[in-house]
């Protein structure tokens, strides 16, 4: 299979430059100094390749609604605040190979015309900041960023910024408000970013798995890209394994691939003694499947939504046999309660809310009833808030109650011990 963001991983100091550059480092950073940006995005937008943060939204497409003379800058914000549960694929590009990202951020920058790259990293990655950092005075250094870039007459400031642990900032309005120096608040869309984002300027929002494949594209060609995976869902994908499973971790497949080849045979299928019982698709926030559903799933974003999921992050959560589904639940709804800004009604008294009568049903005391008033609470947060936090909790509500009600069912009935 064609590896594109893992094929460096097993080189002997791939995080540093001159490890970089022996493989052709830079080298489409050069090219693309001489393309005109237009030219670039366009590359980008045969090429496919969607947006691995979750939402799947064309990157290419996205980089053309930045509107042309306005007189104000452009920034590109670099999404590596990568804090959905179930997901490490980013940290590990950031730990591994954080040149190619620092590549791929650099083309993005000249096909959108931005001379400023805020970079955005989660505040709880201690290697990967330090990679990154060290990465960007390596790359500075040697001429890549900075003034009069290569001798082009092009200038591009490259500004890491480390976030203060707040999942609300992986969505990219609170990102930005953060940036600002702001509390991390999302912000009300329309305007959407790319018109007016950080600091009132045009500004476009990429996670770290998308704008590492920029210079393979670049060096490749989109055709060759939109080649790999299906017709809708181009290219390779990293997705994030964890639970049971012989062998967890981070795996580059093309998308299409099927997920039970994924999990018993890349990963070794389930250890010694434990059966499969469900697995989440794409990170805590999407609905689960029941493992008979899953096994019949192929790893693109119309299939698995297609099944009743999404591919979301990539974060692959393989629920075994012994897990309780009502006690893992409350596990999700104290995150995303913890999680909220308050900034809306809605998410800040919803989840909160969740969570009680989560706790109540997992502590013995619930009732039918409390079944109800959680239903209720998730409609009532569902699609009313500025951001998707509060979906994020009403997704696995929803999708726990449908595929194992009866577990649930069992406490409130006092039918297992809590």
């Amino acid at each position: 299979m064609t590896k594109i963001l893992t094929a460096r991983w097993q080189t002997k100091d791939s995080h540093t430059l001159a490890s970089y550059e022996r493989d052709g480092g830079y080298e489409m950073w050069k090219k693309a100094l001489g393309m005109e940006p237009a030219a670039i995005t366009e590359e980008v937008k045969s090429s496919g390749v969607r947006g691995r943060g979750g939402a799947g939204f064309p990157t290419g497409l996205k980089w053309t609604f930045v509107p042309q003379n306005t007189g104000k800058p452009v920034y590109l914000c670099v999404n590596a605040d990568e804090s959905e549960p179930g997901t490490n694929k980013d940290r590990e590009i950031l730990e591994r190979d954080p040149h190619m990202l620092i590549e791929g951020s650099l083309i993005a920058a000249r096909a959108i015309r931005s001379k400023t790259i805020f970079f955005y990293i989660r505040g709880e990655f201690d290697l990967a900041y330090r990679r990154i950092v060290a990465a960007a005075d390596e790359a500075s250094r040697a001429g890549h960023f900075g003034k009069n870039i290569h001798g082009s007459g092009l200038d591009i400031d490259f500004i890491i910024c480390k976030g203060g642990g707040a999942y609300v900032c992986g969505e990219e309005t609170g990102l930005i408000s953060s940036v600002e120096g702001g509390r991390g608040e999302p912000k009300v869309k329309p305007p959407f970013p790319a018109v007016k984002g950080a600091f009132g300027c045009p500004t476009i929002v990429n996670n770290v798995e998308t704008l590492a494949v920029v210079p393979w594209v670049l060096r490749n060609g989109g055709a060759a890209y939109k080649a790999l995976g299906t017709e809708k869902s181009p290219g390779t994908k990293l997705f994030s394994v964890s639970g049971r499973v012989k062998r967890p971790g981070n795996y580059e497949v093309p998308l299409g691939y099927p997920l039970k080849k994924l999990l018993l045979e890349d990963c070794g299928g389930m250890q010694d003694g434990y059966s499969m019982k469900a697995v989440i698709p794409g990170g805590s926030s999407t609905p689960v499947l029941p493992a008979e559903v899953a096994m019949g799933v192929n790893l693109d974003y119309e299939a698995v939504a297609a099944a009743g999921s999404m591919l979301g992050s990539g974060g692959i959560i393989v629920i075994d046999h012994t897990q309780s589904m009502p006690d893992l639940l409350l596990v999700l709804a104290h995150f995303y309660s913890h999680e909220s800004c308050g900034q809306c009604t809605p998410c800040r008294e919803g989840t909160g809310w969740a969570h009680r009568i989560l706790q109540r049903i997992n502590a013995g005391e619930g009732t039918e009833a409390d079944l109800k008033l959680l239903e209720s609470v998730a409609a009532q947060m569902s699609g009313a808030t500025i951001c998707a936090l509060a979906d994020a909790l009403v997704m696995p509500i929803r999708g726990f109650l449908k595929h194992y009600r009866s577990e649930f069912e069992a406490l409130v009935r006092r039918e297992v011990k809590a």
